[in-house]
C-alpha cells in the first residue's frame, strides 16, 4: 500500500547531476557550476554575518536583495522575487498558475524539471519539439496552457530563441510564460525588457552559475507587480535565509568580478566548443556554460563510462525521439585541457 498521492507515485522525479563526495582528483563537468570563485565581497558579506541574524528569523522579502537588483536591472524594486534557488521560483510559479488537469507545455528537449513541477500538480504535461536548428515552432503558444516554460538559453544545447521570437509567442499565448534565463549572463541578449511590455512575461534567472553561488541557492524573478504579488502569497514564509541574502546581494554589487568571470568562461567556452568540433562531434553555438556534444565519433554513453573511470563527469542525456548526447560544463582552461586530451585518447 502506498500512501502518496497517484501522480506521485507513478512519477520518476528529476535527477540532479551527480555530486561526488569524498573523493580527490574528481574533474566535475556535469552540472554548470562557475569554475571561478565567487567574488572576494561574497565571503566577507558571510562573514560578518552576527549570532543574532542566525538566531532571528530573515527578511521575508529579501528587502535589500530587490532594491540592488532593481537598480541593476532598472525596475521597481516590487517588480522582483526573490527564492531559494531559480528552481524555488520554477516551483512557486506551477502552485501559483497551475490546477490539476491543467495545461502546461515546455519545449523538448529542455530541462526535465518542468515535467516533474507538472506532474507534482497533476497537471498534464505537452512537449513542443525544438526544430532542427533548435527554433521554436508556432505550436509552442498553446492556447489552451494554463502555463509555458521556456528556458532560454536552453539546456541542454546551449542555444537561444531571440527576444524578438519570444514577444512574438508571449503575444499568442493566453496563460504566463515563464522564460527561464538561469545561463543568461553567458548570452549575448536576454528577455527583461520584454516583462515590461508583456504582463504575461515573467523572467527567472539564478545566481548559482555566473555569480559562482550554487552552494548557497539564491534565485530571482521579474514580473509586473500584480504578478509578484499573486506569487508571494504562495512562496514559503522564509523562503531565503539570512546568509544567502548577504550573500546574494554582495555578489550582484560586485560587477566587476561578474564580468571578468563571464568573460573567462566564454572564451573557454569558444576554445571548447571548436576543439570538440575538430574531433568530429556536432556541437550548436552554445550561449551558456556548457557545450552539447552529439553525433560524435564514439557513443555518447560509453564516452561517459570511460571518462568516469578516468574520474572526469559529464552529463550523458537521452531524450527519447530526439537522440542522446553529452552535456559538458566550462571549466577552467587547465580543466578543459584535461578533458580533450583524455577525449583525444578515448576516441584515437
Amino acid at each position: 500500500m502506498s500512501f502518496f498521492r497517484f501522480n506521485v507515485d507513478g512519477m520518476a522525479g528529476y535527477q540532479p547531476g551527480e555530486q561526488p563526495r569524498g573523493l580527490t582528483g574528481v574533474l566535475k563537468l556535469n552540472t554548470n557550476e562557475n569554475p571561478y570563485p565567487a567574488s572576494p565581497r561574497v565571503f566577507e558579506a558571510v562573514r560578518q554575518t552576527t549570532p543574532d541574524a542566525l538566531r532571528k528569523y530573515p527578511d521575508p522579502m529579501a528587502t535589500v536583495f530587490r532594491e540592488r537588483a532593481a537598480t541593476l536591472l532598472g525596475v521597481p524594486s516590487d517588480w522582483i522575487l526573490a527564492g531559494n534557488g531559480s528552481d524555488d521560483l520554477l516551483t512557486i510559479a506551477v502552485r501559483s498558475f497551475v490546477s490539476p488537469d491543467d495545461l502546461v507545455v515546455a519545449p523538448t528537449p529542455s530541462y526535465t524539471l518542468y515535467r516533474s513541477l507538472a506532474q507534482i500538480q497533476d497537471a498534464q504535461y505537452r512537449e513542443i519539439p525544438f526544430t532542427a536548428e533548435w527554433g521554436l515552432p508556432d505550436a509552442f503558444a498553446d492556447p489552451s496552457a494554463r502555463l509555458a516554460f521556456l528556458p532560454n538559453p536552453n539546456s541542454p544545447s546551449g542555444t537561444v530563441i531571440e527576444p524578438s521570437r519570444v514577444r512574438a509567442l508571449a503575444r499568442r499565448l493566453r496563460c504566463p510564460l515563464v522564460v527561464d534565463e538561469a545561463y543568461v549572463d553567458f548570452a549575448a541578449q536576454d528577455c527583461v525588457s520584454l516583462v515590461r511590455e508583456l504582463k504575461n512575461v515573467i523572467v527567472t534567472r539564478s545566481l548559482s552559475k555566473s555569480y559562482s553561488l550554487a552552494g548557497i541557492r539564491f534565485g530571482y524573478a521579474v514580473a509586473w507587480p500584480e504578478v509578484i504579488r499573486g506569487m508571494i502569497k504562495v512562496k514559503d514564509s522564509y523562503n531565503c535565509d539570512a546568509v544567502s541574502i548577504a550573500a546574494a546581494t554582495a555578489a550582484i554589487d560586485d560587477q566587476t568580478h561578474f564580468r571578468e568571470n563571464i568573460r573567462r568562461v566564454c572564451a573557454t567556452r569558444a576554445r571548447l566548443g571548436e576543439a570538440l568540433r575538430g574531433l568530429g562531434f556536432h556541437v550548436p553555438d552554445s550561449q551558456a556554460n556548457f557545450v552539447w556534444c552529439s553525433d560524435g565519433p564514439a557513443p555518447p554513453r560509453r564516452l561517459y563510462e570511460q571518462l568516469k573511470e578516468r574520474d572526469i563527469l559529464v552529463r550523458y542525456m537521452n531524450y527519447p525521439g530526439h537522440g542522446e548526447g553529452l552535456r559538458i560544463s566550462v571549466g577552467s582552461d587547465a580543466e578543459i585541457d584535461r578533458l580533450l586530451s583524455e577525449l583525444r585518447e578515448l576516441i584515437r
